[in-house]
């Protein structure tokens, strides 16, 4: 699934390519995605301005002239297609086509069909069921050590599924938490509870930074996603322990002088860590 990076990157790629653009047409070429697309849809975007681009986790806002908003997320294996040529016929599984007044196409693709589509009151956004109960963006200014040690205080949870509750900060996925694991030290097995201030810290830290280099490299190419242009994005290049089982990281020369990086099974998805690096102390109950 795209994370925080990859849902950034698309973000900036459209509105480069649309922002200030009128739309002309916006045709659904199937009935919706997860849930139906909203009724009247082509309708309600036809003639608007598209007025700015905002992401809110891993969903993406297009605001309009009207106090409108469209609402998207990526689903499992969802992309965005930008392109000029309006007579490019439509690809195989796009379900919704944007043509603005300016000659720029936007198709949004989804194999698997577990993106989402919702056309919204722009000033309603916060109270959407989808957007109400995020929590803070890792890389803004509400997300901070304080924050983080009051929501992982008393927690018997792992800290790896604090990281990947959207209630405790907005955006975060399983190869940046890992990545962010790593680099703070923290085993992805720890109970939440157990952190000190000092590791609440470094967290957030290696959290802002591995977000923000992913960013610079446009994100991690895994299975479907590429960026908007088509290109691939390149962060996986730089994971230092995610898909990395048996290898060195750069703190530890791998086998045969050690075991390497180390996988396990945390709620369904794969966690990798450096038991050299990251400890293992206090472990989680509901994941030992």
């Amino acid at each position: 699934m795209p994370e925080l990076p990859e849902v950034e990157t698309v973000m900036r790629g459209m509105r480069l390519h649309l922002e200030g653009h009128k739309i002309a047409t916006a045709t659904p070429l199937r009935e919706g995605l997860r849930w139906p697309f909203p009724p009247g849809l082509a309708d309600s975007l036809r003639g608007r301005v598209i007025m700015r681009f905002e992401r809110r986790g891993k969903y993406i806002l297009i605001h309009l002239d009207d106090g409108q908003a469209l609402l998207m997320h990526l689903g499992m294996s969802g992309r965005v297609v930008l392109g000029h040529d309006v007579s490019v016929p439509a690809a195989r599984h796009e379900h919704l086509l944007i043509v603005t007044e300016q000659g720029a196409r936007c198709g949004l693709v989804d194999p698997r069909r577990f993106g989402i589509v919702d056309l919204l009151a722009a000033d309603t956004a916060t109270s959407h069921p989808l957007l109400a109960r995020m929590g803070p963006e890792p890389l803004g200014n509400g997300f901070d050590a304080e924050g983080l040690a009051r929501a992982a205080r008393g927690r018997r949870t792992s800290v790896k599924a604090l990281l990947l509750d959207q209630r405790v900060v907005a955006g975060l996925g399983n190869i940046y938490v890992s990545e962010a694991l790593f680099r703070a030290g923290v085993h992805p097995e720890r109970m939440a509870g157990s952190l000190n201030d000092a590791e609440c810290t470094a967290l957030v830290a290696s959290i802002r930074d591995v977000l923000t280099e992913a960013i610079a490299a446009g994100g991690s190419s895994l299975r479907d996603y590429v960026k908007p242009d088509g290109e691939l994005g390149y962060f996986q290049h730089a994971w230092r322990v995610y898909g990395r089982a048996g290898q060195g990281c750069p703190d530890c020369p791998g086998p045969p002088a050690c075991g390497g990086v180390e996988r396990i099974v945390q709620g369904g998805r794969s966690s990798f860590f450096c038991p050299r690096r990251q400890e293992t102390a206090t472990v989680a109950q509901d994941l030992s």
